[in-house]
């Protein structure tokens, strides 16, 4: 009888890696198959539109996500100029990088803001990074070239324009006294952040959509709350991350709006409803060169983002104008007494605000412009090259995003005396002209920001009513800056008040 050992053949032993290992090298080899794909992709990226030969110099960062990740730090933490400048000292006022997923050069000065905001939509076209264009629709008038893009951008202009603003005054002003009563009634500390967003957004909801349901209008300001947090999101469609949490409120809110919208598509066909009314019936209304109408769609995009446009850049200055004058006391008097003389020439003090009365506040409108200069709400923005294209001695492939940067020329000593010193009166017959297309927290040319009319007369109507009826002060005096992606005060701007008449508080 055999003895018979049950030894491990040592051929197996020696061949075959534990369970431990054999998934650490399948991990191995799937980080090297990650990585040669990657590699390969940005290669072929890079070579997109192989004509272009001398390309800037610059960082791409890593694989895919490129230099997103340090970018959106840096914005949120309010380093986004610093950022920079770091790469402007080592590459020059052109360098390249990726951001949001796609190559991108960075055009500084004003020579960079003349070729993004001068060239031609078959050169430059307004096409956002994918995370933009996936939360707020490939048929917004960013995205759109040609006979569309303007037979849209009417539609909307139509309701934002100074002659059509002149309309909407007495129901704004109303509008705000209303929401101001009810936000102070009974209360000594509001968050002025979370205030003014909402605001902002009832006043785009009633006066520029006609939305004046209150559960629809708490649901829809939740949703474009986290739509606009995730336009400048790295777009990786996972669960948990904001990109995600981004294109489901887009899903929430189109199921919200669509009844709306057939609604109104049922009354303007009975004649019910004026295509004046609002912009989603006047886009309703709309028909093409070829009488074809508008579809659903084109208009759930263009509302999606008339609405972030409308409502957030207003509120971002709102926030920092409370943040601004409770710091400085000689800025606030100045203000106030401005205010209070408009209140003091009026025939009937009790009457709402005129278009005169916006037209008077002149001081108040300056404080705006320079803390747009020092802090402006839009640190910069996106084009995208239709055709191989050249700056500044560079080429810049077809495909390749155009990044352009607000602070760098409002900081610039160059063009504005003691740029870090806030000094309203340099918007006032300056001395030095301000030079064309160094002062743009609202872009510039043909590119101009369509709604930046709507929101100075939004942004003083409000000032006005704040200051005539309050003084207040902040709850934590060091509260800094922070973008998300928009500058904000970190803490949400918690102030305390006083009402001038107690019984404004009644």
């Amino acid at each position: 009888m055999t003895n018979k050992t049950n030894f491990p053949d040592q051929r197996s032993t020696m061949f075959a890696p534990s369970g431990s290992s054999l998934l650490s090298e399948m991990s191995f080899l799937v980080l090297v198959a990650v990585t040669f794909l990657s590699a390969l992709f940005l290669y072929k990226v890079l070579r997109r539109g192989h004509g272009a030969k001398t390309l800037p110099s610059g960082s791409m960062g890593l694989p895919l996500i490129g230099e997103s990740v340090s970018f959106l730090r840096a914005q949120k933490e309010d380093r986004g100029e610093e950022w920079i400048n770091k790469r402007v000292a080592k590459h020059g006022p052109v360098f390249k990088t990726s951001l949001m997923g796609s190559p991108t050069v960075v055009v500084i000065g004003q020579a960079g803001n003349k070729f993004v905001f001068g060239s031609d939509d078959n050169v430059l076209t307004g096409k956002q990074p994918k995370s933009f264009t996936a939360i707020a629709g490939k048929h917004q008038i960013f995205a759109l070239t040609g006979a569309r893009y303007k037979l849209i951008k009417g539609a909307m202009v139509s309701f934002l324009r100074p002659e059509s603003l002149q309309n909407y005054i007495s129901h704004m002003d109303d509008l705000v006294k209303t929401e101001l009563l009810k936000e102070t009634k009974e209360k000594e500390t509001i968050m002025a952040v979370t205030f003014m967003k909402k605001l902002t957004f009832n006043i785009a909801c009633s006066i520029l959509f006609g939305i004046h349901d209150e559960p629809i209008k708490e649901a829809l300001f939740t949703d474009f709350t986290l739509a606009f947090k995730a336009i400048w999101s790295i777009p990786v469609n996972f669960p948990g991350t904001l990109f995600r949490q981004g294109l489901q409120a887009r899903s929430r809110i189109i199921k919200k709006m669509l009844p709306i919208v057939k609604k109104r598509k049922e009354e303007l066909s009975k004649g019910t409803l004026s295509p004046r009314s609002d912009v989603i019936s006047c886009m309703l209304a709309l028909k093409a060169e070829n009488q074809e109408l508008i579809t659903e769609e084109e208009i759930m995009d263009n509302f999606i983002l008339l609405m972030i446009a409308s409502h957030d850049t207003s509120a971002t200055l709102l926030s920092l104008m409370v943040w601004k004058l409770a710091r400085a006391p000689e800025l606030y008097q100045k203000v106030l007494e401005e205010q209070m003389g408009i209140l003091k020439d009026r025939e009937e003090p009790q009457r709402q605000l005129t278009w005169n009365d916006i037209q008077k506040m002149k001081f108040t409108w300056r404080v705006a412009q320079e803390l747009m200069r020092i802090i402006p709400p839009v640190f910069g923005n996106f084009r995208r090259a239709v055709k191989d294209t050249s700056f500044g001695g560079y080429d810049i492939p077809k495909g390749w995003q155009v990044f352009w940067v607000s602070n760098a020329t409002h900081m610039n000593k160059d063009i504005f005396n003691d740029p870090t010193e806030f000094n309203p009166s340099r918007f006032e017959n300056p001395s030095k002209p301000i030079p064309p297309l160094t002062y743009i927290p609202f872009g510039a040319g043909h590119h101009m920001c369509i709604g930046n009319e709507f929101a100075r007369v939004e942004t003083l109507i409000i000032i006005h009513h704040m200051v005539t009826k309050f003084d207040w002060s902040q709850v934590n005096p060091d509260e800094m800056i922070t973008r998300q992606p928009m500058p904000y005060p970190s803490m949400g701007l918690p102030i305390m008040l006083n009402a001038r008449n107690p019984s404004e508080k009644a």
